[in-house]
């Protein structure tokens, strides 16, 4: 299921730099999120596997049931919705994984999105949404729900940590441009062709012509980015949202959603 990838040139400086111990991992076959019995094959590739541990108390009753299955396995990584590359620090040292689904993309996006991963699993930050969230998510469901329904709730969820997320790890791709020149355009590439989509996003979302969930998925993936990110998304690229993460969030959802209303 897994062989380790070569790395060499920016790449292997980045996970140098970044996450010296951490394995990067080929898969065999594209997943979503990996059953436990994935843990015993993990073993022959790392040290050891410490599954987290998530109450099923955070769950809201109608939640989507790719979320409550997560909680409910015994070894997840990964959920729906994480694209290409995944990573987790639940392996000692830490495993980013890259899926067959990213073969026909160019090196320079797998590159980018790999090195991404490396320096996520550095920053000691929650492995996913519902980990960031806790019992918060619950939260997050009351005020979001009857606007956007439980799909769009876990959308939005999973927007939110991107963001907070990107708020962490873009001023590591901004000095990047003398170490790593490559994977700096590669990250400059990416935001120049997020600009045209943010322009009038707000006033989509304003007319009703993009969904809620939708616009929060595309402004919050723009966070760790060198772009102008669009209101309201804005008031999550401060610091603000750092220092008070989930409560942050779930208030920033709040006050939003009684604006436009």
């Amino acid at each position: 299921m897994f062989t380790e990838r070569s790395l060499d040139g920016e790449l292997a400086g980045v996970r140098d730099r970044y996450a010296p111990d951490a394995r990067v991992l080929n898969c065999a076959t594209d997943f979503e999120t990996l059953d436990p019995a994935v843990a015993e094959e993990l073993l022959l590739v790392t040290d050891s596997v410490d599954p987290l541990v998530r109450d099923p108390a955070w769950i809201p009753a109608n939640a989507p049931d790719q979320l409550r299955e997560f909680v409910g396995s015994d070894f997840a990584i990964g959920l729906p919705g994480d694209g290409g590359v995944a990573w987790t620090t639940q392996t000692e040292p830490a495993c980013v994984f890259v899926k067959p689904r990213l073969e026909t993309s160019p090196d320079s996006f797998v590159d980018f999105l790999v090195a991404e991963a490396l320096v996520q699993t550095s920053l000691g930050a929650p492995e996913q949404f519902l980990d960031f969230f806790g019992e918060r998510y619950a939260d997050l469901a009351a005020v979001a729900d009857e606007r956007l329904g439980p799909s769009g709730t876990y959308q939005l969820a999973v927007a939110l940590y991107e963001a907070y997320l990107g708020r962490q790890t873009r001023e590591e791709f901004a000095g990047w441009a003398d170490d790593y020149p490559a994977l700096h355009a590669a990250w400059v590439d990416a935001g120049e062709r997020l600009e045209p989509r943010l322009s009038d996003l707000s006033g989509e979302v304003a007319r009703g012509q993009t969904d809620f969930a939708a616009a929060a998925e595309l402004a919050c993936s723009a966070v760790k980015h060198d772009v102008e990110v669009p209101t309201p998304f804005a008031a999550l690229d401060t610091s603000a949202y750092l220092d008070h993460g989930a409560d942050y969030a779930v208030q920033w959802t709040e006050t939003t959603f009684e604006k436009l209303s």
